[in-house]
């Protein structure tokens, strides 16, 4: 066994959430074209005498430390899975936005599974942790494995999809806002109207693929953008200064309220970047590529 074990973990971006109609269950089917984006956080798992959760970096109050923490969560998820006791310190170094759409906490979770799998030196097989995955919350698999895929069912059914290389800026808002709220939302601005059965768009999959950022740009969609923006209208100005800044396409990244602009080049990120943080939409911006890894051990 390892001392100390520390993984990193990207964020994501939905270039594509096609939403369907609410389920008996609650959740709602999807085709959920997922990228990740080299925006990452880190979680450190050390050998304790109890399970124990810190956490660094900006928004860090918000982040639960008790065992309802996604991290936790799966620490104990594993450790009862593997027969031993969840004897560990988890420390999340934050730089994904808290709340902001791009799976922060769900990264957290699969960066903790690893980082524990690797710490008690349990070896598991990728393709057996991604259920616990799955159980511990509908984009936690995605978080593991990185890359660009199709994720259905509630989100968690992944197939890999081709991606070329992308440029993002991404906009920070203050708060968050509560994905279920936001499916809640969808929910009741879709009363009376019947929802197709999501599929992913061949146009988008074809532009993914060809790393072209115009036609990726005509097919960016997210079916939740409507309902992120009646809960917090003010998105719809971040949204129109990184257009009128250069950006090919904007869009609410997930559930909101992170926005995320797609980019021709690295100076186009630098200069769309600027103008967001000038315009006073924002709170902060964050530049980055993708995809990116998934999670992945670091020492």
């Amino acid at each position: 066994m390892s001392a100390s074990v520390t993984v990193r973990v990207p964020a994501k971006v939905n270039v594509q959430l096609a939403v369907g109609a609410a389920r008996p269950d609650g959740f709602h089917d999807l085709a959920n074209v997922f990228l990740a984006v080299s925006l990452y956080d880190e979680v450190t798992a050390t050998a304790c005498d109890s399970l124990t959760v810190t956490c660094e970096g900006r928004d860090a109050d918000q982040v639960p430390l008790d065992r309802t923490n996604l991290a936790a969560r799966a620490a104990q998820m594993l450790a009862a899975r593997a027969g031993l006791a969840p004897s560990v310190h988890l420390h999340i170094a934050k730089n994904i936005p808290v709340a902001g759409g791009m799976a922060g906490g769900s990264a957290d979770g699969a960066a903790a599974l690893l980082a524990c799998d690797a710490l008690w030196g349990l070896d598991t097989p990728v393709e057996d942790l991604l259920p616990l995955c799955a159980e511990l919350g509908s984009d936690v698999p995605f978080s593991l494995v990185g890359g660009a895929a199709l994720g259905t069912g509630r989100g968690e059914i992944l197939t890999p999809v081709a991606a070329g290389p992308f440029h993002w800026v991404f906009a920070v808002a203050d708060g968050g806002l509560s994905t279920p709220a936001v499916f809640r939302e969808f929910d009741r601005l879709a009363e009376g109207r019947e929802i197709p059965v999501p599929q992913a768009s061949p146009a988008l999959l074809a532009a993914l693929a060809s790393g072209d950022p115009d036609a990726l740009a005509a097919t960016l969609a997210n079916d939740l953008q409507p309902a992120a923006l009646s809960l917090r209208p003010s998105l719809a100005d971040t949204l129109a200064a990184g257009t009128d800044a250069g950006a090919l396409a904007a869009l609410v990244s997930g559930s909101g309220p992170t926005t995320a602009f797609l980019v021709r080049d690295p100076e186009a990120a630098s200069k769309v970047a600027a103008a967001l943080e000038a315009s006073a939409t924002c709170r902060s911006t964050h530049t980055a590529t993708s995809p990116a890894l998934g999670a992945r051990v670091l020492s």
